[in-house]
């Protein structure tokens, strides 16, 4: 069995990695296209966000499959007829939604968009070159589910890390040394997107099990898996309007200048996902293999200790991020003006996705188990609360708004949500995952950061001194919240005593 350590150090590895791209090279992105350009790359990221989630429950149902089949045998002729039939249907969707976007291409620069220096003809191009790169992103997420469901994560982080790589070096290249502009950049990311999409199709077609005869498109596996993939398209519906509905109104209600920095706001705030999906995307089929195998000890084992790492990895992330974002802002564009404009919303948003993080491993066993009502039912009781206050707050606040309204929705599902799962799912293990694997090390990391926001007044010192300070109490929240979960605790006990053992340490 692939081993769920090696999985996860691989995707934290191509995760941070794609992390350190994604966010270096957006200074000099602004600096060569202005914050205006960088708007209309923020309602690219929207665009490909939006059908990241809107793949009718596809990506997560091959996953889930492909795991149980992977523990079946003689089911390599299956395996392969369903991959075949399921990416054969996402390549159709995908270059649907392609088409869809390029013929709306002249509606959104003129009627939708509102630009003060880019001209219409430019927004529009750039929509198209959109659309194309849109599709290639759809169906990389088949292909992904489908890597992952194998466990494969060392080969497809890999690829994370290669194409990220060619994607933000290589977009700085070309802004610098062939054209600053939205098409020279635009089209260096289509032709990224197209290697992507490659490397990983062939990746998942050769670590599927072989079988002699060719693979099939077969419709009637539907039939095994129609409900879990309804299902997933009903939850994946609702929560396209939850987290991207902020930025739809957003994109038309403000100038592209203040929505790039909404942008800014969000990409910072949404690493934080980077630092989750690790854990999420590797104990996910390994929980589908538990359930499918009765084993429930194990299961609950798992839950927690999963828990507890993702509140390891994001707390000290999310609130030493939340309660010094100006100070890092600052020191990382050098723009008062942006970390002005930017430092609120990202505390806003990032203690939103704070809370949206935690749910991961809950959401993780709920698929596991098949149970994909609940996040249905949930989601739509959210939309029908929140989504009149997000217009409201929106329209009265702006951005603000909005980010309050994100951060509302996400902790009302940690202390709502939660409780009513698990009186079906692991009802015993409620209340330990509630003191012990959240608030208790969410209070102790709270605290931390509160006596260093106190002290320390960060933005007064030099750029080393500034870095080191930042770091020295991101180290801090690290052990705090490291030391006060019970599980992660003892693991790290358990290391420290080897070390002893080899005598490396003179403990």
């Amino acid at each position: 069995m692939t081993s769920l350590k090696l999985n996860i150090i691989a995707n934290y590895v191509g995760n941070a990695w794609a992390t350190l791209m994604s966010l270096a090279f957006i200074p000099i992105y602004i600096h060569f296209l202005g914050i205006e350009a960088y708007g209309l790359i923020g309602f690219f990221t929207t665009l490909t966000a939006m059908f990241a989630l809107l793949d009718m429950g596809l990506s997560a149902t091959l996953n889930r499959e492909i795991a149980k089949l992977s523990i079946q045998t003689e089911s390599a002729q299956k395996t392969r007829d369903l991959v075949l039939t399921i990416t054969t249907i996402y390549w159709l969707i995908g270059i649907a939604i392609g088409c869809i976007i390029i013929l709306l291409a002249s509606f959104i620069s003129t009627h939708w968009l509102k630009s003060v220096s880019l001209n219409t003809q430019t927004i529009e191009h750039a929509i198209i070159m959109m659309g194309l790169i849109v599709v290639f992103h759809w169906v990389q997420g088949i292909y992904t589910g489908g890597i992952v469901g194998l466990q494969k994560l060392v080969f497809l982080n890999g690829v994370m890390i290669t194409t990220a790589t060619l994607r933000g070096f290589g977009a700085v290249l070309v802004l610098w040394l062939i054209s600053p502009t939205l098409q020279a950049f635009f089209t260096w990311q289509l032709i990224v997107s197209i290697i992507h999409t490659a490397l990983l199709a062939i990746g998942l077609w050769r670590y599927l099990p072989s079988f002699p005869q060719p693979a099939r498109f077969q419709l009637y596996l539907f039939r095994d898996i129609w409900r879990f993939m309804v299902g997933m398209n009903a939850i994946t519906l609702v929560s396209l309007v939850l987290t991207q509905l902020d930025k739809v109104i957003l994109s038309k209600l403000l100038t592209l200048e203040m929505f790039g920095y909404y942008s800014l706001a969000s990409m910072v705030a949404g690493s934080l996902f980077r630092a989750i999906t690790p854990i999420s995307s590797a104990i996910f089929p390994r929980f589908s293999q538990l359930v499918a195998m009765n084993a429930e000890e194990e299961l609950k084992r798992l839950y927690h200790h999963s828990s507890q790492l993702i509140a390891v990895v994001i707390f000290p992330l999310a609130v030493g991020i939340a309660f010094f974002s100006y100070d890092i802002l600052l020191l990382w564009t050098q723009n008062v003006e942006t970390a002005e404009q930017t430092y609120l919303l990202v505390s806003l948003l990032i203690l939103g996705n704070m809370s949206n993080g935690i749910m991961h491993v809950p959401y993780a066993l709920q698929l596991a188990y098949g149970w994909t009502s609940f996040a249905f039912y949930v989601n739509v009781i959210a939309i029908v609360i929140l989504v009149p206050l997000l217009f409201l707050l929106a329209s009265l606040y702006g951005a603000i708004g909005a980010a309050i309204t994100w951060l509302l929705l996400n902790s009302s599902y940690v202390l709502v949500g939660i409780h009513f799962m698990h009186r079906r799912l692991l009802p015993t293990e409620k209340w330990q995952w509630y003191i012990a694997d959240v608030f208790v090390p969410l209070f102790v990391v709270s605290v931390i950061a509160g006596i260093y926001k106190w002290l320390l007044i960060i933005n007064n010192h030099g750029t080393v001194v500034q870095l080191i300070m930042l770091t020295s109490i991101f180290v801090s929240l690290f052990i705090g919240v490291l030391l006060s979960t019970p599980q992660m605790r003892e693991v790290c006990f358990r290391f420290l005593s080897r070390i002893k053992t080899y005598k490396f340490l003179p403990i």
